[in-house]
């Protein structure tokens, strides 16, 4: 049934834009360039939720140039809930980008340079849990990575870094998205293992078995590698997982036609991303001006393990906005 949904991009797309304006719209309206370091969360849009996000906060785009392209959409900067925001539509205007061609590295590079140092993200998926329920929010606590043609680190030439990732959510994040889950009517899971696998298509009925025999309680293509860059650009990162089916592991009652099943999906989606915007609006003035007593923001102080007067001076260049406070540091 989440293949289902997936499958229809046009269907999907007109029913989740009926009522507000296009991420694609409102960047072309807003193509003012401005001055870095304008935000302090980054807000990673999934299916639906980019679209909606950016309609509500309103703002102005900002072009960002990175060493790895463009990122899925020009970011928009925007105040809300009383904090400057930035966000990425991950499929880009149209939803033209399949999970596996998304633009990780150059959608963390421009939240880094932008100021960003907590970036919230969402992601459509399927559940692997009878409790998990179509429509509710899960706040994701572990990955189980099956991607394998993403590049999935800044750190792939000139360097060794090996930064740990044995948690891959802030925790910080994760408590301040609880609290502020704790004040909605919508059922939120503080905690569940999201598997991520490579996609374009979806699992089979094996594999969905399989998922869930390792512990997996979400499946899903996009929360990888984007939490591993996260952290090498030390920023925290939070996922907000929307629940859409119960994946093929749990057969559909066959008496249901297909379009009244991707009528059911489109409607979960919809109400999974309205809570989860009501979600992140409740968890912005909670994380304004909160410390980061995480470790994400010290991710790389000890995972540099090349001689660092031997790194090339071609690739400090380059790396510079994630090294540079490193470099200096004693070895």
């Amino acid at each position: 049934m989440w293949a289902a949904r997936k499958g229809q991009r046009r269907g999907q797309a007109a029913t989740l834009t009926k009522k507000k304006p296009a991420l694609g719209d409102a960047c072309a309206r807003l193509n003012e360039r401005v001055d870095v370091k304008t935000a302090e969360v980054g807000i990673i849009g999934g299916t639906g939720l980019g679209e909606i996000l950016a309609a509500e906060a309103g703002g102005r785009s900002v072009e960002v140039e990175t060493p790895y392209g463009p990122p899925s959409s020009v970011p928009i900067v925007a105040e809300w809930s009383g904090v400057s925001v930035a966000f990425i539509s991950r499929h880009g205007p149209g939803h033209r980008l399949n999970p596996t061609n998304v633009p990780y590295r150059a959608n963390i590079w421009a939240m880094k340079t932008l100021g960003v140092t907590s970036i919230i993200a969402s992601g459509a998926t399927g559940s692997l849990r009878e409790d998990i329920e179509p429509g509710h929010l899960v706040l994701c606590d572990q990955v189980i990575d099956r991607t394998v043609r993403r590049p999935s680190t800044f750190f792939d030439e000139g360097m060794a870094v090996h930064v740990e990732l044995a948690d891959p959510f802030c925790p910080r994040l994760r408590s301040i998205l609880a609290e502020a889950g704790g004040r909605l009517s919508t059922t939120v899971h503080h905690a569940g293992a999201y598997v991520c696998m490579e996609g374009p298509q979806f699992s089979t009925r094996a594999e969905s078995l399989m998922h869930r025999q390792w512990g997996g309680d979400l499946i899903g293509m996009t929360c990888m590698p984007e939490a591993k860059l996260a952290r090498e650009a030390e920023l925290c990162y939070a996922l907000v997982a929307l629940p859409t089916d119960y994946d093929c592991w749990r057969p559909a009652d066959p008496a249901r036609g297909q379009d009244e099943l991707l009528r059911e999906i489109m409607g979960n989606l919809q109400r999974a991303s309205d809570s989860a915007v009501a979600l992140i609006r409740a968890a912005l003035p909670l994380l304004r001006g909160s410390p980061r007593t995480c470790h994400c923001g010290e991710a790389l102080k000890l995972a540099i393990w090349s001689d660092r007067s031997g790194i090339d001076p071609a690739v400090r260049q380059r790396l510079q906005p994630l090294i540079d406070r490193r470099l200096a540091d004693s070895p």
